[in-house]
């Protein structure tokens, strides 16, 4: 019995060693950076007030009702309702005199969305509705 004593307390520390986890990354070093990246982008052909235009065309293109909009404060705030509640809030501030920052921030219910292809096809979109803004299209 005395033999069995440490090849079993040898076994017991690896399996409790396997059990260990590791402690979270609290510094948003990592995945957090890569969201804002993924909900950001900047533009440099229009003023505020025209990217906001372009901003609410672009919600309601995308089937979004439009909840709050605030030039002062620069932001919209629409939802969607499709198989489920989607809301969106979008952010646009001036960086410099020729660069505006767009900011888009969309959650499902309570759950922030993190899928890029989200982001993705507001911002082409969004894209080609300050593209026509810009050339005076209606």
């Amino acid at each position: 019995m005395r033999h069995l004593t440490i090849p079993l307390t040898l076994l017991a520390s690896l399996i409790l060693a396997g059990c260990a986890t590791q402690a979270p990354d609290v510094t948003g070093a990592g995945s957090q950076v890569q969201i804002r990246q993924i909900q950001t982008r900047e533009y440099d052909t229009l003023n505020k007030d025209m990217t906001l235009r372009s901003v609410i065309a672009t919600l309601q293109d995308l089937g979004f009702v439009i909840d709050k909009a605030s030039a002062d404060l620069g932001t919209v705030t629409a939802t969607r309702y499709d198989k489920y509640k989607m809301r969106m809030t979008v952010t646009v501030r001036e960086k410099d005199s020729q660069r505006i920052a767009v900011r888009a921030n969309a959650r499902i219910d309570e759950n922030a969305v993190d899928d890029p292809k989200t982001y993705q096809d507001f911002f082409m979109a969004l894209d080609k509705a300050m593209f026509l803004t810009l050339q005076k299209v209606d």
